[in-house]
């Protein structure tokens, strides 16, 4: 499941990449080929610093603001909040019209789009060590062997499971490998008493974080760096293991409505479900602490993957105030300020480093999600991205509702992907 607020639609998508397109002539886009910044200049950062972020976090990223600002008496942030669903076409606008603040949080489905225009700045190689992160958080700012978004928070998914449930079944640990999951699910439908032994999203936005997972998990990828590859074989076998929860009643057909999810899991209805770190807090909320357990994720072919997202932090390269920009982010990556940073809004901390403070390493939820992070992917940082996950999502739902099979459904994935292209 994905927090629909951070999501844009494929048209809008559609529309915005044409204006994109056109604002790159003049702009230098690198090319194919890696790309080095200019360093950060030594000192204390001065001046205003202008900051575009969405969400909970542009309304709460003053507190750290405030912090750089003590420690940068010189320097001014003025944040600008801006709603997520309507972020994407405010970026676009920006970019159009050469009005960009200095420094933007972005979806890090994001970072390759934009990066392709030209409008973001390189990292700089003496801001940040990429090694301090979580190696596919990393990647997902990386377009064309460069760097031009530097991860700020993350998430990935997990399996959600009802204790009492996982106890009347006789299910005492999380499953190594998708044979073990399948059996899992069984007994907690038919031995735990739950009405649906796990949910796994039938389709709808953001469904592809939920079945990629499995693709990795079983050997296969969404591009080599060649072409599209959505319909390998290795692919075609996971949406078979998807579609086979559906086939065998194991998990419903229909769609669950925003907040149906955690309640159902509470009451036991739904065994079990896939989603990320958000759902720590809508099920505490519900009165749910201490009733459910987390799992990572089973191995395929050897491979206990999931998927990272999350949002970056990108200067970009029409910045004003280039040098104070950057020494804001790089403030921002330090591992006590990713920890204030959670402690203030629960965003996971992108820096490994982070996830050593008590907060976090003392919390077995959240040090379960930080394993996993260490196992985790993200789809390519190509320009289309949304544009084929929309088609992917489609497909799963015909996948899902029995109405396509695996190969067809593969196949399809794949004709559409390779008919958008990578925008490279």
């Amino acid at each position: 499941m994905t927090r629909g607020t951070s999501r844009r639609g494929a048209l809008l998508a559609a529309v915005t990449a044409v204006a994109l397109a056109a604002t790159a002539c003049g702009r230098d886009e690198g090319g194919n080929e890696a790309r080095e910044g200019d360093r950060v200049g030594s000192g204390r950062a001065s001046g205003e610093i202008t900051v575009w972020a969405m969400g909970t976090e542009g309304e709460k990223v003053s507190v750290l603001a405030d912090d750089f600002m003590r420690e940068n008496p010189d320097a001014k942030v003025i944040v600008t909040p801006v709603p997520w669903d309507g972020a994407h076409n405010k970026i676009s606008t920006a970019i159009a019209g050469r009005r960009t603040p200095d420094v933007t949080m972005l979806g890090t489905t994001w970072v390759g789009e934009f990066a392709r225009t030209g409008a973001l700045d390189v990292v700089p190689p003496d801001l940040v060590e990429p090694g301090d992160f979580f190696p596919g958080a990393w990647e997902t700012g990386v377009v064309d062997d460069t760097a031009y978004g530097v991860p700020w928070y993350v998430e990935t998914r997990l399996l959600f499971v009802n204790k009492a449930v996982a106890r009347r079944a006789g299910v005492t640990g999380a499953p190594a490998d998708w044979a073990g999951l399948k059996q899992a699910v069984r007994d907690l439908q038919s031995r735990g008493g739950a009405r649906w032994g796990v949910y796994l999203q039938p389709g709808q936005t953001g469904a592809w974080q939920t079945v990629m997972p499995f693709v990795w998990q079983n050997g296969g990828d969404i591009h080599d760096g060649e072409k599209f590859t959505l319909d390998s074989a290795e692919a075609t076998e996971a949406l078979a293991y998807y579609r086979s929860f559906y086939d065998e009643g194991l998990s419903s057909r229909d769609r669950l409505r925003e907040g149906e999810p955690e309640r159902k899991l509470l009451s036991g209805e739904v065994a079990a479900f896939v989603s990320g770190p958000w759902h720590i807090g809508l099920l505490d909320e519900l009165g749910g602490e201490g009733e459910y357990e987390v799992w990572p994720m089973p191995g395929g072919e050897g491979e206990f993957t999931s998927f990272v997202g999350g949002s970056s932090m990108s200067v970009f390269a029409d910045a004003a105030n280039r040098d104070g920009a950057w020494k804001f982010v790089s403030y921002l990556m330090r591992p006590e300020v990713q920890v204030t940073w959670y402690r203030t809004v629960s965003d996971l901390p992108a820096v490994q480093a982070a996830w050593e403070d008590e907060a976090l390493a003392g919390d077995p939820l959240l040090a379960t999600f930080g394993d996993q992070l260490d196992r985790a992917k993200a789809p390519p940082a190509i320009p289309t991205w949304e544009q084929i996950a929309a088609g992917v999502d489609t497909e799963l739902e015909k996948l899902a509702k029995g109405t396509a099979s695996p190969a067809d459904a593969a196949r399809a994935m794949q004709q559409q992907a390779t008919a958008i292209g990578t925008g490279g």
